[in-house]
Parts: structure tokens; C-alpha cells; sequence
């Protein structure tokens, strides 16, 4: 149910000035996204997750879908697209980390991912 807020909810302009999420947040929203983890890199804070798929085909698929709502958001995340799997890495670069806008896009992955799947049973 938490989940399906954030997939209502819609990425918000962010500008430099504003603060990285709290840790109470990142305690909150976690939970909502939760085959995600948090991984340090460069002294930044992402949300990391793997995605895994039967073909290279798959994969793409889900890589371009992700682009295409990427590019409806406004938000962009880092992949990384290999053979059966799709590495994604969401973070708010104008502040340097994480903020809320990352997890709703990590909602918003896990529905492309679960459509895209979906479309690979059918075949």
C-alpha cells in the first residue's frame, strides 16, 4: 500500500540548495521500496538495484522503458545493462544524494520492471 503512494506521487523540481533526505526519512520510505539498498559511492548516497531478466533482449527492453519515464519525470537515473540483468542507480545529483524524488522513481522502476516481466511470461 506505501508503495502505491509513492508511484502516484511525481518527481518535484529540486534546486543545490536543498538537504539530502534525514535518516528518520530514509527509515520511512525504505520500507516502500524494499528490493532496493542504499549504497555509498564517491561519498554519495543511491538507491542500487539489480534487476534480472532471461535474455539481453529483456533487458533492453526494460532499459528503454525506464529511459522513456526517466525522461517523462525529469530525473535520470545511472544503468548499467548487461546480458539477463539491469543495474540501476537512482540519486538527486544536483544535492548530492538522496532525496524523495529518488524513491518514488524506484517505485516507479519496480512498475516498469513488473510490466516488462509480465510482457516476457506472455511470450
Amino acid at each position: 500500500m506505501a508503495m502505491a503512494n509513492l508511484i502516484r506521487e511525481k518527481c518535484r523540481p529540486c534546486n543545490a540548495e536543498e538537504p539530502v533526505i534525514s535518516e528518520e526519512e530514509m527509515k520511512e520510505l525504505l520500507p516502500q521500496v524494499p528490493d532496493w539498498r542504499v549504497e555509498e559511492r564517491d561519498g554519495i548516497k543511491r538507491l542500487v538495484r539489480e534487476f534480472k531478466f532471461n535474455s539481453y533482449s529483456e533487458a533492453m527492453t526494460f532499459t528503454n522503458r525506464t529511459a522513456q519515464l526517466a525522461e517523462e519525470m525529469g530525473h535520470h537515473p545511472a544503468m548499467l545493462t548487461e546480458w539477463g540483468k539491469v543495474t540501476v542507480s537512482w540519486w538527486t545529483h544536483k544535492i548530492k544524494g538522496l532525496h524523495r524524488n529518488d524513491f518514488v522513481m524506484a517505485a516507479r522502476t519496480d512498475v516498469v520492471y513488473d510490466r516488462v516481466s509480465s510482457l516476457a511470461e506472455i511470450s
